[in-house]
This record gives structure tokens, sequence and C-alpha cells, in this order.
């Protein structure tokens, strides 16, 4: 990998760029190759994955992911192709979109409304299919940190769209169990803010209420 051979405090945004272009451009042509049945070298697509993923933690380290969040998200023709090809060969690619899901939910990473939707319509559902991969194969992954940055960037997006998303979850999640992330927690707070805006009005949730009655008697 590449942090085997450089040092990162010594890249400046311009070459970490270039490095990222490099990589998604080899990534993409081993996908598409594998895609077409092609499977020599299928290996570099975890490769490249690996080493686009490093790139990002850097790149959100330094608050300099933007650019690179904004062309992730706009890889229609690869993901086009991702149905052809095994999930063994490009399980690796979600966890580079489940750290972009990380960096926005805990707001490491900043992005427009529609960065955010692009993100989640063009990549969700091929990271949900690669989830039961992730979680049994890659070592030391944080599935709860990575199930808390997707509730929450799901969490971003206006409340007709993300309560449509955790419909579509929450029907899926049922069948597919260990295999599927876990986001409930970010349902109830859907829930919870539609019952809220149903209600009417700049009012607290109840519990709030209530927390605060019962402070009043303690």
């Amino acid at each position: 990998m590449l942090r085997e051979n450089s040092f990162q405090n010594d890249l400046s945004k311009e070459s970490l760029y270039s490095t990222f272009d490099g990589c998604l451009r080899l990534l993409r042509e081993h996908f598409f190759r594998a895609a077409s049945s092609d499977l020599h070298d299928a290996g570099q697509i975890a490769r490249q994955a690996d080493n686009l993923h490093w790139i990002l933690h850097i790149l959100i380290d330094r608050q300099i992911a933007d650019d690179f969040l904004k062309t992730w998200a706009s890889q229609g023709d690869l993901l086009e192709a991702y149905s052809r090809v095994l999930a063994v060969h490009h399980y690796k690619v979600s966890r580079v979109t489940a750290r972009l899901f990380v960096g926005i939910g805990e707001r490491q990473l900043l992005a427009s409304k529609e960065v955010r939707c692009l993100l989640l319509q063009k990549w969700l559902e091929h990271f949900y299919e690669d989830f039961g991969w992730m979680r049994r194969v890659s070592k030391g992954l944080n599935r709860h940190l990575i199930e808390d940055g997707l509730s929450n960037t799901i969490l971003t997006l206006p409340l007709p769209l993300h309560q449509e998303i955790r419909l579509s979850w929450f029907n899926r999640f049922l069948n597919s169990g260990e295999d599927w992330p876990n986001i409930h927690r970010g349902f109830k707070v859907c829930w919870r803010r539609a019952l809220w805006k149903r209600n009417g009005g700049p009012q607290r949730p109840p519990q709030l209420r209530i927390a605060a009655a019962s402070s009043d008697h303690s």
C-alpha cells in the first residue's frame, strides 16, 4: 500500500489529489476489466481501494476532502458495472464510501445537500450489498462507527428523503440481520422529528419536557 512508502505529513494537497486521480484511474480500469470477465489482476481492485481509503483519511484529517467526495459521488458508470463484479473483489470499495459516511456524519467533512443526496443515491445500495462482506472479512472494522456515520448522514437530508431511505432500510433489515447495517437509532430520531413536526411547532419533544419536569421535583 501507499502508506508503506510515503510520509503523509510531507504530502501537499496537489500531490495527494494527483495520487488520488491515479489510484481512481487504476481502480476503474481493473473494475471494468473484471466486469467484462477478465479477472487477471482483479486483486488490484482491493489494492487501489485500500490506497483510496488511506488518501481519504489524510484528506479528511486536513479538512480538504471536498473534491474527493464530489468525484466519488459522480462515479455513475463505475456503479453501473458493480453488479457484474463479485463482492469478494469489490467489498473494499465500500470501505471508502463508509469513511465518507463517517466523515459527513461526524461533521469532519462538509458537503452541499446536493452532493450528500448524490452520494447516497449512487452508493447506498452497493454499500448495503457489501456490508456483510466488510463485517466478516475486514479486520478492525468499527461497525458501530460506520452505522452511526451512515445514520447521521441520512439525517442531514430533507425529512421526506431520509424517511424514504429509512423505510426502505427497515423492510430489508428485517430479513438480513447481521449482514445489514443497523441504523435503528437514527430511525428513532427520524420518527421523533416527524412527530414533533406533525404536532406543530417549536415546542420541544415530549421526552425533553418530561425530563425537565422530573428535575423540578427531584
